[in-house]
């Protein structure tokens, strides 16, 4: 239930939100938002005796504590305290104030969010659901073996050309983000289902037609993002697998597994085509949850 603020703080808050609206027209569901967050913490401190503009920095560390304390997460916390920081900058600016009570209040650090991957296993489960004799389900058997065997962007796999694959040397050469080129080595089973699918399941999809695309669409072109990502959705369905996935996720469970399985993660960067070695790093955190998991699981005083 929504809290309202108190009877000497709400002109202060609506005469706020009115600024916000005409000086950065923000949407309706934006300014309720603000309003809201703006009217609990006058409540709150209503409880305290205190008001929006008599309050001090202990009140706000006490009021972010607190809310923390309810389990707000730190995500939460930080746009809270993003609100209240504008309430109290257009405060002094408007001379109501002479110093500001969230001055030198850091906000929680966040961190990055953590990849979505699948377990081996849930791999595993996923590249068996094509059926190869199928010529569209051929196609994208060698699509998902290709993507989680080289750690493919989408946008790389479904525009991959014939003059990017060196199947002799088993290695598929990639123009990433900054036109920036990289090999990846294919592996022996996505190479295999690549070799067949190009010697049955492709030829019948063009029909005699022809195209430089790798995986063509059943027309003969190059097949949309959005496409693929049914046809992941589809197999995942198959495989009984419950976890939302794309294809993004099978590049996400590339770069885990061979992180969990001792790779260095410079080269892991390299596969990945990661300019920054700390974007990579990611991968990291990953693997230490899965091990914590695996000791609270397994060991007999986790």
């Amino acid at each position: 239930m929504a809290q309202q603020a108190s009877d000497q703080d709400q002109p202060t808050i609506d005469r706020y939100i009115d600024a916000l609206w005409l000086e950065k027209g923000l949407s309706d569901n934006s300014l309720q938002s603000y309003r809201r967050d703006l009217y609990q913490w006058s409540y709150w401190l209503a409880q305290r005796g205190s008001g929006v503009l008599l309050c001090g920095r202990a009140d706000a560390l006490d009021y972010l504590a607190e809310q923390r304390g309810q389990g707000k997460s730190a995500r939460s916390t930080a746009r809270l305290l993003s609100c209240l920081r504008g309430f109290y900058r257009y405060q002094l600016r408007e001379g109501r104030l002479q110093e500001d009570p969230l001055a030198n209040i850091e906000a929680p650090k966040l961190g990055r969010p953590l990849p979505k991957s699948l377990s081996e296993a849930d791999v595993e489960a996923l590249l068996a659901q094509p059926d190869d004799d199928i010529a569209i389900e051929q196609r994208d058997r060698a699509m998902l073996e290709l993507l989680y065997a080289a750690g493919l962007r989408v946008s790389e796999l479904v525009s991959l050309r014939f003059s990017q694959l060196g199947l002799e040397q088993g290695v598929v050469r990639v123009t990433g983000k900054g036109n920036k080129e990289r090999l990846v080595p294919m592996g022996e089973e996505a190479l295999h289902c690549l070799q067949a699918y190009l010697r049955g399941g492709r030829p019948q999809l063009l029909a005699d037609g022809e195209s430089d695309v790798v995986f063509p669409s059943r027309r003969g072109q190059m097949m949309t993002r959005q496409t693929f990502w049914h046809r992941v959705k589809l197999y995942a369905q198959r495989a009984g697998i419950r976890a939302s996935i794309s294809p993004h996720t099978l590049r996400h469970a590339f770069a885990t597994h061979l992180v969990n399985h001792g790779a260095d993660l410079r080269v892991v960067q390299l596969l990945l085509g990661h300019s920054d070695l700390s974007t990579t790093q990611i991968y990291t955190h990953v693997a230490r949850e899965r091990m914590q998991a695996l000791h609270r699981a397994h060991h007999p005083r986790g």
